[in-house]
């Protein structure tokens, strides 16, 4: 099949390098998201998509919106039988969304209809599923609204990131792509129409939704820590400056801390929650490189005992 794919992170290579080595199908063209400014020199770096794509000699278009006639002139001229979309971050139109001959679709990943939206194994992650998975669907004009094609299902281990599950899911998904495609050249597949009433929403998350809550639970602590590690990030306040955090073990045996108090000794370090303690693992001080929170411990004076969580001032620390 001739096929346009349209993806712009990490996570969307494994199913444009299975596409471009497959005897079956033929990448005409790529969609990405154009070249961004990055670093202290604020260079420009394309997108992982776009560098494995002209490395390969790929006809690539980096448009800001689909809605240009120009980029919609070039789509057609492609003469593509299906479009394969991963993580591309730009809307299709609805004059395109019929224009490939079996359309759009879209690796999304989680078991659609829970977790529409542009954060599914963040969301997935935070709210502690135990299941979860992806889906291959038709993009029509609503949010991930349309009829799903394939979907597999992967456990949620206990300590699972956001980054590790995406990581799988993006792999898994390959043969996910592949099989659909092989079905929908050979008309032996139909789509199942979803069921709207039981739709769930995972929007993009912001820095905001890293900021632990000392007072929540332990368990849900871990979970949003897990949830958005490694992006956006998660972090709190210490001495009102902004400290990065990896993620947690509990310590459900250690009741006595109030949320956020910390008891730091040379080989842990406790954050009292809502329920009990959790342990961290590394952690970012405002200025500095990851490291193991005893040894942070070792050197940050007046540690033990203080109290994590004070707002800090918008001009502390680093990014999450």
């Amino acid at each position: 099949m001739r096929v346009l794919f349209a993806g712009t992170p990490a996570v969307a290579l494994p199913v444009l390098q299975t596409l471009m080595a497959s005897s079956e199908h033929e990448v005409v063209g790529v969609l990405t998201r154009a070249d961004a400014r990055k670093g202290r020199g604020h260079t420009l770096h394309p997108s992982p998509v776009a560098a494995v794509a002209r490395s390969a000699g790929l006809a690539v278009r980096t448009p800001k919106t689909l809605q240009e006639a120009e980029v919609q002139d070039w789509i057609r001229s492609l003469e593509a039988d299906v479009a394969v979309v991963v993580a591309y971050g730009r809307l299709v139109p609805p004059a395109l969304l019929d224009e490939p001959k079996h359309g759009w679709l879209n690796l999304h990943f989680s078991l659609l209809p829970n977790w529409r939206g542009a954060a599914p194994v963040q969301w997935s992650i935070i709210n502690g599923d135990q299941i979860t998975g992806a889906c291959v669907f038709r993009l029509e004009e609503g949010l991930d609204t349309g009829p799903i094609y394939a979907r597999m299902t992967q456990a949620v281990g206990p300590t699972t990131t956001s980054g590790e599950l995406l990581e799988r899911l993006a792999e898994d998904g390959t043969e996910l792509v592949s099989d659909t495609l092989a079905a929908l050249a050979a008309g032996q597949i139909r789509p199942e129409l979803q069921d709207h009433s039981q739709a769930t929403t995972a929007p993009a998350l912001s820095s905001e939704d890293g900021r632990v809550r000392w007072n929540d639970p332990a368990l849900a602590i871990d979970r949003r820590i897990r949830g958005v590690t490694p992006a956006p990030g998660a972090h709190t306040t210490y001495n009102l400056a902004r400290l990065r955090l990896g993620p947690v073990t509990l310590a459900p045996a250690v009741t006595d801390l109030p949320p956020g108090q910390v008891r730091a000794t040379k080989r842990e370090v406790l954050v009292g929650t809502g329920s009990h303690a959790v342990r961290l693992g590394r952690v970012a001080p405002a200025g500095k490189q990851w490291m193991d929170a005893d040894a942070w411990a070792r050197g940050a004076l007046g540690l033990d005992g203080a109290t994590l969580g004070a707002q800090a001032n918008p001009t502390d620390g680093g990014a999450a």
